[in-house]
């Protein structure tokens, strides 16, 4: 459903995307990741074909960026990050409006209408003023602006941006009843462990390099290493950490936090020996668990912990948009 090849933008010197190779398959639910500046706005709007890529190919839905623009856009439904509303229309009236813009004509532009309102949660609100809704409630409308002419492809930077908890949950539920529909979703955010949970792939990006992409438990799999064990005694931890350096099934110790970490060896997965030395020795075993490896650390993992371009590297926005987004 959506394939780039070597895409690559650039302003000047920069490289806003660098040699992009990118492909989604119908029904993923792909979360894109980076900290502000990696590239992920950039991606979303050449595939909108708001924005000409300085090389490279994309395709949505088999359609070239170059040769079949208005056929993509067809068949999207692209939410900006941040997006204008219509204060002194009701919710009804604001999304016939877009209706008649996509050409849906008639009875079938309030029934197509109250079908959107319906696939987000909204309809409670159809005769309510635009300007009465809560951020969250705007964000679920602009949403459904876009599932009007029902789109195959949703693109979708940031929808939870500034969302509460509560609407944040919601969304993610939202996202989820998409799939199910068959869409084909790419959605940035930063929110991490939200996107481990609803997204099927995820791919990480930063200066504009994709640096790894793959289902979930792949990416986990690639920076996990050996386990981890956390360990938590009666008393304090420092004791049983010492008793525990050097053995045989054990390579690292550490004490954090008031547990003791330990890493397993080369060829150890079982930390059973690790409570039975520990109890032999008269310590009081209150918990012992595998440490996790969670989308958040696999980012932080795989970006080096770089949250950012360096200010000295920070390029001047070009004329109509920031270049770094």
């Amino acid at each position: 459903m959506i394939e780039t090849i070597d895409l690559t933008k650039k302003y000047g010197d920069f490289s806003a995307l660098e040699s992009l190779d990118l492909k989604l398959e119908k029904g993923d639910l792909f979360g894109f990741i980076g900290p502000n500046g990696a590239g992920k706005t950039t991606t979303i709007r050449i595939l909108a074909t708001l924005l000409s890529p300085t090389w490279g190919e994309a395709y949505v839905c088999g359609h070239s960026i170059y040769t079949h623009p208005r056929d993509i856009r067809r068949a999207i439904g692209y939410m900006p990050d941040i997006f204008g509303v219509y204060d002194d229309m009701r919710v009804i009236e604001y999304l016939e409006f877009f209706a008649a813009a996509y050409r849906i004509d008639g009875a079938e532009r309030r029934r197509v209408a109250d079908r959107s309102l319906e696939l987000v949660d909204l309809t409670v609100k159809r005769d309510e003023l635009v300007t009465s809704l809560s951020r969250g409630m705007t964000q679920r409308l602009g949403l459904a602006r876009v599932l009007l002419h029902d789109p195959q492809v949703l693109l979708l930077d940031e929808p939870a941006s500034g969302l509460d908890p509560r609407a944040r949950i919601e969304m993610r539920g939202l996202l989820r009843r998409l799939q199910g529909l068959g869409k084909t979703i790419l959605v940035s955010s930063h929110i991490l462990p939200e996107l481990a949970d609803i997204c099927n792939r995820v791919g990480i990006i930063e200066y504009g390099r994709l640096l790894a992409c793959g289902d979930v438990q792949e990416l986990l799999a690639q920076v996990r290493g050996r386990p981890v064990i956390r360990i938590r005694v009666a008393g304090p931890p420092e004791p049983a950490a010492r008793l525990l350096e050097g053995t045989a099934e054990v390579s690292g110790v550490a004490v954090r936090d008031g547990e003791v970490l330990v890493t397993l060896a080369e060829g150890v997965d079982d930390p059973s020996p690790i409570a039975s030395r520990l109890i032999a020795a008269g310590f009081q075993l209150q918990s012992m668990r595998e440490s996790e490896v969670n989308l958040e650390t696999a980012f932080l993992e795989i970006t080096k912990g770089s949250l950012g371009r360096p200010p000295a590297e920070q390029p001047t926005p070009p004329p109509g948009g920031a270049a770094g987004v």
